[in-house]
Parts: structure tokens; C-alpha cells; sequence
């Protein structure tokens, strides 16, 4: 059950309750202060110590994150440690990083990820777990009801169930008493998917068909979160923001790598 619902964990009683980030970091004063940690820090970049580089630097950040010198010095360890990287996903988290310890969160547009092309080629499971990700649990709480969705071209039948500030959905299985059914074809609920409708004004069209509680839809709709993708990934990145110019597609800086593993950018090489 630990597995299950924590993850790993190497039973280690300490790693069990963490202190967060910023208050374990508060604890690395005990090393003397900044400017010990900042030395010690140089010296193990530059001795392509990365990881133990990263691990007192980054602590430093999180205690003051108004130190540029700290930042500065994280964002060209973390930007080796994604130089070295084969795999792309390692690398783009350090590299993210990087840019946003030197520049802040970029704005501008962000990706669209609703197209009709995405919102028809995803599942109607895959959309209801979608919901479930963009619900406020906070405002979830002491609310509970069962919907029994149909829909008639596909096929397809669910049971979409609040309980425990926790939205889930079952394939395949119908609730004998539902709060409310929802009747509607899967190419009809693709435009309320896309937003272009919604499901009130398809009910009121007889598009869509229901039994029991409407009232229902828009408590859940009550309950949806926009993200915003341009989120803090390092401490007090967000106010200092750049706009970032588009870019012609697959564009990208110039890089060269001096070896392999130990991979550094054009620039670092003319100095």
C-alpha cells in the first residue's frame, strides 16, 4: 500500500516527512553563511563536480532567491549537467531551468493544446481524466454526485463519479442510480471538448439528453482550473519575465559541443 500511494520511498523515516525546500535550505547557513557555500560551489563547478554543485547551490537559491550571484552560478551548473544529457527529457528540465534562472519565465503566447485535430484523436477516457487533472480538489471538497455518460455512435459507456474530492471514470460500467445521465454522441461532445459549445446550450438544442440533476454540469464546471504553463520552476523567476520573439520552426541557437559528455555552449568557448 506504501508503494501504492507514496511511491518510492527507501524507508528511510527522515525522507518520509521532508521539510520543504525553503525550510531545509534556511538550514545551510550552518555552513558558514553565502559566501562559503558560493566559493565551495565555484570550486566544484569548476572541477566538473555538477551534481554536488548543484545540490548546496541550489539550496542557497531557495534560501535567498533574490541572489542573482547564487542564481547566476545554479543556472551554469544545471546548464552542464543538461549539456550532458542523452536523454531529452532530463535535458530540457535542466535547461528550462537554466533559462529561467537567467531570464525569467518567458511570456508571449503558449501552445494550444485543444485543437480539433488533438480533441478528436483523444479518447473520451482520456478527456474525462483530463477534467479530473483540472479540478480544484480544495473546491471539490464535501461535494459528491454520479453521472452516467452515453454516447450513442461510439458506443461507449461511463460512470464519472465525485467522492472524496477525487473525480474518477469507469469504462464500461453504469451506475443503477445516477445522479444525472447524460446522453450525447461522442462527435457532438467534441465541440463542447473544444469549447465551441457548451454542454447547456447542446442540452437546450436536444443535442444532448439527460435524466436527473442538471444542475450537476455546472457544478463541476464550477470546479475547473485554467493552468498557466509559465510557472515558477526556480524561486522568484516569475517577475522577471521576457518576452520571447517567435521563432521559425525547428530554429535554435548555435551549439557547439566540445565533447560528448562534457558538452558546453559556443559562447563559454570564446571565453
Amino acid at each position: 500500500m506504501l508503494q501504492r500511494y507514496l511511491g518510492f520511498w527507501d524507508c528511510n523515516p527522515t525522507t518520509l516527512i521532508p521539510l520543504s525546500p525553503s525550510d531545509s535550505a534556511l538550514l545551510y547557513e550552518m555552513m558558514g553563511g553565502s559566501d562559503k557555500i558560493m566559493a565551495r560551489g565555484r570550486q566544484l563547478h569548476d572541477e566538473a563536480e555538477y551534481f554536488y554543485a548543484q545540490e548546496i547551490v541550489n539550496k542557497l537559491v531557495q534560501a535567498q532567491p533574490q541572489n542573482k550571484a547564487a542564481k547566476d552560478l545554479l543556472a551554469d551548473i544545471f546548464e552542464q549537467i543538461g549539456y550532458q544529457q542523452e536523454n531529452p527529457g532530463l535535458r530540457n528540465s535542466f535547461l528550462a531551468a537554466t533559462y529561467q534562472l537567467r531570464t525569467g519565465i518567458p511570456q508571449g503566447e503558449t501552445a494550444s493544446s485543444s485543437s480539433p485535430d488533438v480533441i478528436r484523436a483523444m479518447s473520451t477516457e482520456l478527456f474525462l481524466d483530463f477534467l479530473a487533472v483540472r479540478m480544484d480538489s480544495q473546491k471539490a471538497e464535501n461535494m459528491r454526485f454520479t453521472i452516467n455518460l452515453i454516447t450513442p455512435d461510439n458506443g461507449e459507456k461511463f460512470l464519472v463519479e465525485l467522492e472524496n474530492a477525487t473525480l474518477t471514470n469507469i469504462e464500461g460500467f453504469q451506475s443503477p442510480n445516477p445522479d444525472l445521465t447524460l446522453t450525447i454522441n461522442r462527435s457532438d461532445l467534441e465541440q463542447a471538448m473544444m469549447g465551441k459549445k457548451t454542454l447547456e446550450a447542446l442540452i437546450a438544442d436536444g443535442t444532448a439528453k439527460t435524466q436527473g440533476n442538471v444542475a450537476i454540469l455546472k457544478q463541476l464546471a464550477s470546479l475547473m482550473v485554467d493552468f498557466d504553463p509559465r510557472f515558477e520552476i526556480m524561486p522568484a523567476t516569475k517577475a522577471g519575465g521576457v518576452e520571447v520573439p517567435h521563432m521559425a520552426a525547428f530554429q535554435a541557437e548555435d551549439v557547439v559541443h566540445a565533447d560528448p559528455y562534457q558538452a558546453v555552449p559556443r559562447q563559454a568557448i570564446a571565453e
